[in-house]
C-alpha cells in the first residue's frame, strides 16, 4: 500500500534550507549560506519533513505515494519558521507613553527611577488574573504566528514574587499547548531587584524559594538573569545560574546591555546556552564568545526602539567566529515589536549583516539558542515540518521590504496553521 503524505509543496523559486547538518549553529562564512534550492519542494508525513529539495528529486523520492493535500509555492519564496529566540511576550499592557517620553529625551534608566519601565509592568502582571493574563498573550501570539514564527522564547520576570512568577510560567506554558506553536519557557525572576528589596535579600529569595519551585513544577527550561549596573551583580548572577545549574535547568544571561559588566566572560566561562543583548560588549567578552559555545544573541529592535544608535557588534562577531543569532526581544516598553522580518531588517541596515547571515541567525541559530536545533530553524529530513512561504520572488526581500508582512502560509508540525485568505489577487510573483 503507497505510503501517505501529509501534503506536498512544490514550486518555491527559492527554498532557503538554512540547513548545517550536524554542526550545530553556523558561524563565520558558513553564516552566509542560507541553502538555496531552486524549484524546490518538501513532502510531509506525520508532522516531519520526508523529503526536501529539487522537486524533481523530491517527486522521485515519494513516488507513487497519497498525498493528502498538494501546496503550489507559485514561484514564492519558502523558508524555516522564524525562532524568536529572545520575548518577554507575557505582560499586561504596552508603555506606549515611554516611547514619547524617550524622544523627548529621557533615558530608558530614568524613566526605571520613575517608576516605569520594568517596574510597572511588574505592577500591573501582579494586579491581573491568571485568566486574564493568559488571554491577551494568547492574541498576541496568534499575531506572532501570522508573522511566520513557529517557534518562541517567552521569559517571565514580570512577577518578581514566587506567586505571580510561577503565575506567567503557567500562563507561558499553557501557550505552548494552546497555540501552534513551541513555546520555550524561561525563568526570570531575576530581572530585576523589586521595590523594597535590600542587599542580598532577594538573591537568596530566587536562589532558596523560587528556583526550587520552579524545577519542582516543571515550568522552565533556563533561568536567565539581567546582569547590569544597580541590578544584579556579576556575582549575584554567577550565584543565581550555579543555583539554576544545580536544578537541571539551562542557563542564559542578559549581558552587556547597558555598561560592560563582563557578563559575556561569565557566560561563555560558566558554558550557559546564551549572552543576550551584547550591545557595550568588551573586547574581553568578545573573544571569549568566539572561543565558546555560547550563542550571541542580538536584539536590533531593542537598540532601534530606545533611540539609541550604538548596536551589538555583530560584524565583528561573525568576523571573529562567534555563533550570532537574533531576536525581537518583544515587551511592552523597549521593544514592542514581535516581527522578526523587523528585527532583521534594522540587523541588515544598522548591524551591517547579510541579509543571508540574517535569516540564518534567525533560524537554525537561534533554535540551537533554545535547545532547539536538533529539530527546529532549518528544512531538513526528519526535523519538524515548520516552514513559512513569503509572497517574494527573492529571499532578500523580506528585510529590504520590511513594514509588510508578506507571509502567506505558515506550516507548524505538518499542519496549516494560517494562511492569508486570496492574497494572489494582490501578489506581484510571477507578473
Amino acid at each position: 500500500m503507497p505510503r501517505m503524505h501529509d501534503f506536498l509543496l512544490y514550486g518555491a523559486g527559492q527554498l532557503l534550507t538554512c540547513s548545517n547538518p550536524g554542526k550545530g549553529p553556523k558561524r563565520g562564512k558558513s553564516l552566509s549560506d542560507p541553502g538555496i534550492v531552486t524549484d524546490g519542494a518538501i513532502a510531509v508525513s506525520g508532522g516531519v519533513i520526508s523529503a526536501v529539495g529539487a522537486r524533481a528529486d523530491v517527486e522521485r523520492i515519494i513516488g507513487s505515494s497519497r498525498v493528502e493535500r498538494v501546496i503550489d509555492a507559485g514561484g514564492r519564496v519558502v523558508m524555516p519558521g522564524w525562532v524568536d529566540a529572545h520575548t518577554h511576550a507575557v505582560f499586561s499592557r504596552y508603555r506606549a507613553d515611554e516611547y514619547d517620553a524617550r524622544i523627548r529625551g529621557v533615558g530608558y534608566l530614568e524613566i526605571e527611577r520613575r517608576g516605569g519601565g520594568i517596574k510597572r509592568t511588574v505592577r500591573e502582571v501582579r494586579e491581573m488574573s491568571e485568566q486574564r493574563l493568559f488571554e491577551v498573550s494568547r492574541r498576541r501570539l496568534a499575531k506572532i504566528l501570522e508573522g511566520g514564527t513557529t517557534t518562541i522564547e517567552i521569559k517571565s520576570g514580570y512577577g518578581l514574587d514566587l506567586e505571580n512568577e510561577l503565575k506567567m510560567l503557567r500562563v507561558i506554558a499553557r501557550l505552548g499547548r494552546e497555540l501552534p506553536l513551541d513555546v520555550v519557557p524561561s525563568f526570570m525572576g531575576a530581572h530585576q531587584k523589586p521595590p523594597g528589596s535590600e542587599g542580598g535579600a532577594y538573591v537568596r529569595t530566587v536562589i532558596d524559594e523560587m528556583i526550587p519551585a520552579v524545577a519542582r513544577e516543571g515550568l522552565a527550561e533556563f533561568v536567565d538573569v539581567f546582569c547590569e549596573s544597580g541590578v544584579f551583580t556579576l556575582e549575584e548572577t554567577e550565584e543565581i545560574l550555579s543555583a539554576a545549574r544545580a536544578h537541571g535547568l539551562g542557563l542564559k544571561i542578559h549581558a552587556d546591555e547597558i555598561t560592560p559588566q563582563g557578563g559575556a566572560e561569565l557566560a561563555a566561562r560558566l558554558g550557559a546556552r546564551s549572552a543576550e543583548h551584547l550591545t557595550k560588549i568588551s573586547p574581553a567578552g568578545l573573544a571569549a564568545l568566539a572561543s565558546s559555545d555560547t550563542i550571541a544573541v542580538l536584539l536590533p529592535g531593542t537598540t532601534f526602539g530606545l533611540g539609541s544608535r550604538q548596536f551589538a557588534p555583530a560584524r565583528e562577531m561573525i568576523d571573529r567566529g562567534a555563533a550570532v543569532a537574533l531576536a525581537t526581544d518583544f515587551n511592552p516598553g523597549s521593544a514592542p515589536s514581535c516581527s522578526m522580518p523587523f528585527a532583521i531588517a534594522v540587523a541588515c541596515s544598522q548591524m551591517r549583516m547579510t541579509a543571508a547571515e540574517a535569516v540564518n541567525a534567525a533560524t537554525v541559530n537561534a533554535a540551537f539558542a533554545v535547545g532547539r536545533g536538533e529539530r527546529a530553524g532549518s528544512l531538513e529530513k526528519g526535523k519538524q515540518a515548520d516552514f513559512v512561504g513569503y509572497d517574494v520572488e527573492d529571499y532578500r526581500e523580506i528585510p529590504s521590504r520590511a513594514g509588510t508582512n508578506h507571509a502567506v502560509v505558515v506550516v507548524k508540525s505538518g499542519a496549516v496553521a494560517w494562511e492569508r485568505p486570496s492574497f494572489e489577487a494582490a501578489s506581484e510573483v510571477g507578473l
